[in-house]
């Protein structure tokens, strides 16, 4: 990898680390689909805004349709299930299951995708299952009952991003490739019209919400236009320079900033029982996303 990607790929962390924190403001407030829906109505917003200003032509080569199932997987789904775990789990939480995701990816990819995985990967799937479980049921004890809802919510979402990144380059990189720009906006967009009829139905049936909180808008905002649009233009741009399974190390890297943010601007803290799971699960996804060991040819 370039120094370029490295450094994408810590930005995109503290960026995703971030979102995190902006979930656990909006979602205990607004709800989980309204949090998602502003999410990705933000994110279309600035990357329209991007598109147009750039005059930048929207020539999708036929791949507009995939996209937008793309967006739908690895937008729409993932930011309702996390503004859901928002609401019952601190956003360390969150992030470290999050961080599960290339365990995710390596399992679809081999049972459905027939990717090959070695030994060192297996052991490495094993732990993270073992340390989901630690987490689960020696977690902090200050955490609301419902954590299992609030985890199987995160699981669900790593499933998305897994299926995602490898549709993204079967759909994408290898039918000739597209600008990141056009997929990072298309994507928001699938996400957008999938989310709509949960707004409605939400709106139309869910309790009353005081919509005139500056602080909510402004996690709604930085939602959007950063840990959406920005990110996701480094994330699309990360997957055609280094392929889906490196780029989703990016959580491998989320966890840390999701704890600092979450621990300077909420108070939360960690329980030992927390830590050690997270240990786990990010030894399994380093076992996961290294390369495995090759023979060295004698020269």
């Amino acid at each position: 990898m370039r120094t370029i990607d490295y450094m994408r790929l810590l930005s995109l962390a503290a960026i995703w680390g971030a979102s995190f924190l902006f979930m656990r403001i909006t979602s205990p407030e607004i709800g989980a689909v309204n949090t998602a829906f502003f999410r990705v109505f933000f994110g279309l917003t600035g990357l329209t805004i991007l598109i147009f200003s750039i005059q930048k032509s929207l020539e999708f080569r036929g791949k507009l349709g995939k996209i937008l199932i793309l967006g739908t997987i690895n937008s729409g789904i993932p930011f309702l299930m996390y503004g859901i775990a928002a609401t019952l789990l601190p956003s360390g939480y969150s992030a470290i299951l999050n961080a599960t995701t290339p365990l995710m990816g390596a399992m679809i990819g081999f049972f459905v995708f027939s990717e090959t995985l070695s030994i060192r990967k297996w052991l490495g799937i094993m732990l993270g299952i073992i340390g989901i479980a630690v987490i689960t049921t020696v977690g902090d004890s200050n955490v609301a009952g419902n954590i299992f809802i609030g985890v199987i919510a995160c699981m669900v979402a790593t499933i998305g991003y897994g299926f995602a990144s490898f549709l993204t380059r079967r759909w994408i990189t290898q039918q000739g490739g597209l600008d990141s720009t056009l997929v990072a906006f298309g994507s928001q967009l699938g996400a957008t019209i999938f989310l709509t009829p949960f707004l409605v139905w939400t709106i139309a049936t869910g309790p009353n919400i005081d919509w005139f909180q500056g602080d909510i808008w402004l996690s709604l905002l930085a939602l959007g236009f950063v840990c959406t649009s920005l990110a996701y233009l480094l994330y699309f741009r990360l997957i055609a320079d280094i392929g889906p399974l490196r780029s989703l190390t990016v959580t491998f890297l989320v966890p840390p900033f999701a704890v600092l943010w979450g621990f300077l601007v909420l108070d939360e803290t960690i329980s030992s029982g927390f830590l050690l799971g997270s240990l786990i699960v990010l030894l399994s996804v380093w076992l996961i996303v290294s390369p495995d060991s090759q023979t060295q040819k004698i020269a």
